[in-house]
């Protein structure tokens, strides 16, 4: 993985914050695609997180999410309901944080890993994470307010991260991992591959559905994507481009 990560983690937030820009108090108070949040609330989130980066970066510790739920997921809807803003809030908060969390990854020893919610990672796997969840986050911004966000060749490094967390999937779902490989359709319509080519499993389909069955934000059903061989549908089942 090269540190064009750096680079394009951060032109996918200047094309969030282009479109939270433009948005109307109103848009800002709306339900989003993040059950029980509204666009305020996953800014505010994505706030949080980036804050996280720079604790980790700066201190080599993350706050005690755990402590506050049963699981991840709880555990950040709790931090947001803690912490509600304005959306003027919420924004400034977003745009500081996401500015100082990519200078500390782009600073940060690239062979130290920094802690993070599952496990510590590398600097440049970390920026990998945050794009992935900007990336989601942003469509469940853009998709209930009917926001048009064209897949990007930035998926590349959502599909990567997908892939290469197969292993710690399938052990989360209590299943034994399998080797799969992926042929998935870019945006521009290359080729990106992942795996070993001899694999009896394998998925194929555009590298963007992929990415969305991985955030959870397509039924692996409805995706379009072909599974062949004995574990290709599990992998899909399993498959996940997040933390926790």
């Amino acid at each position: 993985m090269s540190n064009a990560i750096f680079d394009d983690l951060a032109v996918e937030q200047d094309h969030l914050e282009t479109v939270l820009t433009g948005l109307s108090e109103q848009a800002w108070l709306s339900a989003s695609g993040a059950e029980g949040w509204t666009v305020a609330d996953v800014v505010l989130h994505l706030a949080q997180a980036e804050e996280a980066v720079v604790a980790a970066a700066a201190a080599g510790e993350l706050p005690d999410w755990r402590g506050r739920a049963e699981g991840v997921d709880d555990a950040m809807d709790a931090l947001v309901r803690a912490q509600r803003a304005t959306p003027a809030e919420a924004f400034l908060r977003w745009r500081t944080a996401r500015r100082g969390a990519l200078t500390a990854l782009r600073q940060a020893d690239p062979q130290r890993t920094l802690p993070w919610v599952a496990a510590s990672l590398k600097p440049r796997t970390l920026a990998t994470t945050r794009l992935a969840e900007h990336w989601a986050h942003t469509l469940d911004i853009t998709g209930p307010l009917g926001i048009d966000y064209p897949d990007s060749m930035r998926l590349r490094h959502v599909a990567w991260l997908g892939h290469s967390t197969l292993p710690y999937a399938f052990a989360l779902a209590g299943q034994q991992p399998h080797d799969v490989y992926c042929e998935l359709t870019a945006p521009d319509n290359s080729i990106w591959r992942y795996g070993p080519p001899g694999a009896d499993s394998s998925i194929t389909g555009p590298a963007g559905a992929f990415c969305r069955v991985g955030a959870r934000r397509l039924a692996p059903e409805e995706s379009g994507l072909v599974a062949r061989g004995p574990h290709a549908s599990a992998a899909l089942r399993v498959l996940r481009n997040y933390a926790g």
